[in-house]
């Protein structure tokens, strides 16, 4: 690996769909959090490796490629948002080193294509769509711990100028959001607040054990992850920070009034990143 800045791991909570036509206060952090990663060529990422709660596989897979395109991986929205594109380069060298160093815990698939949970963020983040993009599915079977062991295996890639980037939702009962009718902009209901309250102040405290048996300990857990495969990257980056440094909630909202759209910076270059966003008015 070459000598680079390390970057914190990321995890951001993508939305609707809708989210890359109408960017809220999410979008706007988003864009703001790309201003301010890929502005300065000192911290601008090699590469970066992106998990999606939409793109899962058996076991831990790279999506190799020499080029990615945006998926349409959604039905039923406004035709304007099947028109969007994100074409970016592939990192097939970045596949192989890493497949190369952990040749137990990562395949390889030739195929292209990030799913919305991707390229929804990154038009924001890095709209001109030119750093490398290397997916990684993983298995919505895997438990909390065994992605958090995921994200400790990917640690060193962090510290050598590769962005890992998890994208998913801090709540997800999407029940909830279609049998309720709420507009987009509807207050939030106590069962999400009270939940993303109890998430960020585990993770400030960096209580691992609680994070990782949320589903017991968590406040209204089931109802906001019926099914948790959008919270799984979540731990994914969490690993990838490691346990020494709180997890730093970076920005706060919620769409639907249900769906969570926090976002997350973890390891000893969050802190940074929390107070270079602050101080430049960047974290809405």
């Amino acid at each position: 690996m070459t000598t680079a800045t390390a970057i914190a791991p990321l995890f951001l909570s993508h939305g609707s769909p809708m989210t890359a036509l109408e960017p809220g206060a999410a979008g706007l952090f988003m864009q703001a959090l790309g201003r301010q990663l890929v502005t300065s060529a000192e911290r601008r990422p090699r590469a970066i490796l992106a998990l999606s709660a939409h793109s899962l596989a058996r076991r831990p897979t790279l999506l190799v490629a020499e080029r990615q395109h945006a998926v349409h991986d959604f039905g039923g929205f406004d035709p304007a948002l099947y028109q969007l594109q994100y074409d970016a380069p592939g990192a097939p060298a970045l596949a192989a080193e890493l497949q190369s160093a952990l040749p137990d815990l990562l395949q390889t698939h030739a195929m292209a294509g990030l799913d919305h949970g991707i390229w929804t963020p990154l038009r924001y983040m890095v709209p001109q769509a030119d750093i490398p993009v290397l997916p990684l599915c993983f298995s919505p079977q895997a438990s909390p711990a065994e992605l958090w062991a995921l994200g400790q295996a990917l640690a060193p890639w962090a510290q050598q100028g590769v962005l890992i980037l998890a994208s998913g939702s801090i709540t997800h009962n999407l029940r909830r959001v279609f049998q309720g009718g709420a507009a987009v902009d509807a207050p939030e209901v106590e069962e999400s607040r009270a939940f993303r309250h109890w998430w960020a102040e585990q993770a400030l405290a960096s209580n691992w054990p609680a994070l990782l048996d949320y589903r017991r300990q968590a406040p209204h857990a089931v109802d906001m992850h019926p099914t948790d495969e959008h919270l799984l990257p979540w731990f994914v980056a969490a690993g990838a920070g490691g346990p020494a440094s709180p997890a730093l909630r970076l920005h706060e909202s919620v769409t639907y009034g249900c769906l969570g759209m926090d976002a997350y910076a973890f390891g000893p270059r969050a802190s940074a990143l929390a107070a270079d966003l602050t101080q430049n008015g960047r974290a809405p």
